[in-house]
């Protein structure tokens, strides 16, 4: 059975065709699905009972179901727990900002990288999230967050890596992107890649993938330190990385977000600083680097660098004048920062929210 959110727009309108009903229905869906956020077809006022009964029959409108959620004393920042159809489970990570709130999404089940600073590597690759699945994440979060609190800016820096599932993740980005669906900006979307460099290329000379804002994990300064802690770097270099990074077509206003998680000892050192400087070199416009303090998970070998280490890492970026800053993960109270996310085993129920239940969220 279908997944009407598994449809870009073009499809959802052959698709329409294909009933036999006219054009206009595509345009009554996508505002019910993704404007109303509709939680089921029998909000679907303005469509006959004929074709309610023809959706309810024949295709599914949700894709993923809460099962429970976590909220930050620190930060509000809200963990949701989704179970998919055939029983796995991902997480998905709702963040306040100062002025706008950010939701981080999951792309696969599990994540086959094997980044040793990570703790969604731990269960290995799964399986891919269909489009729905992506999608379904940031509009059954807005329901469960209300409307009010609209979600303007979408991070694919979930469990899992986003390029890996390419044909998934470039049509989820075109329903987010697409006015007559759920009409984010372009440039309030951003898709973290470990580095896959043949990915990353394939992403920039594809012209039906929309040009969101790119976040490359680096977290070294040197071949050595990055294949130790993130294996993939075998086959796709630093080096090759880096040249394919400086050639990438940019649009005007657009810099590529270099992450580097500071590892006590093992990539935080002043040396390692100076390194990263002189791997970015003279196009220091085209790079911004995002600095993000380890994040410990059960099991780990290391050790998050204290405030005095990170500062002085930061200072020494910035007199290369390099545009670099501190993030401090939100949601560590609950498991949700960078790196903590990973699959869980739960009892086979689901979550039921009362309005009030709710509001206490927001």
């Amino acid at each position: 059975m279908i997944n009407l959110k598994d449809f870009n727009y073009p499809e959802l309108e052959k698709w329409v065709r294909k009933q036999g009903w006219k054009k206009f229905r595509a345009k009554q869906l996508s505002k019910w699905i993704y404007t109303k956020k509709a939680g089921s077809y029998d909000e679907m006022t303005d469509l006959s009972k004929e074709i309610r009964s023809y959706l309810k029959d024949n295709t599914k409108l949700n894709a993923v179901e809460l099962i429970t959620y976590e909220k930050s004393k620190e930060d509000g920042s809200i963990k949701l727990l989704w179970r998919l159809e055939d029983g796995h489970t991902v997480e998905t990570v709702f963040i306040p900002e100062k002025d706008h709130y950010t939701l981080c999404v999951s792309t696969q089940v599990g994540c086959a990288v094997g980044c040793t600073f990570c703790f969604t590597t731990k269960d290995g690759l799964i399986r891919n999230l269909t489009t729905a699945e992506i999608v379904d994440q940031y509009i059954q979060t807005q329901r469960f967050v209300g409307l009010d609190k609209r979600i303007s800016n979408v991070v694919f820096m979930g469990m899992g890596e986003p390029l890996a599932n390419y044909d998934n993740v470039k049509k989820a980005v075109q329903i987010m992107t697409d006015e007559r669906m759920l009409g984010l900006s372009n440039r309030k979307i951003t898709i973290s890649s470990s580095g896959i460099i043949h990915q990353i290329k394939r992403m920039y000379e594809d012209p039906s993938f929309p040009q969101v804002r790119l976040a490359v994990s680096l977290n070294a300064s040197d071949q050595k330190t990055r294949e130790e802690i993130m294996p993939i770097s075998q086959t796709n270099s630093i080096e090759d990385l880096m040249e394919t990074l400086n050639s990438l077509p940019m649009k005007t206003g657009y810099r590529i977000m270099l992450e580097y998680v500071l590892i006590k000892d093992i990539n935080d050192r002043p040396e390692d600083a100076h390194k990263l400087a002189r791997l970015i070199g003279k196009n220091k416009k085209r790079f911004k680097v995002n600095l993000i303090p380890f994040n410990p998970f059960p099991g780990s070998p290391y050790q998050r660098p204290d405030e005095e280490r990170v500062n002085r890492f930061h200072k020494i970026l910035w007199q290369y004048n390099i545009g670099a800053f501190v993030r401090w993960s939100k949601g560590k109270d609950i498991s949700a920062a960078c790196g903590q996310l990973r699959k869980k085993e739960i009892a086979n129920k689901s979550v039921q929210f009362t309005k009030k239940e709710s509001l206490e969220m927001n």
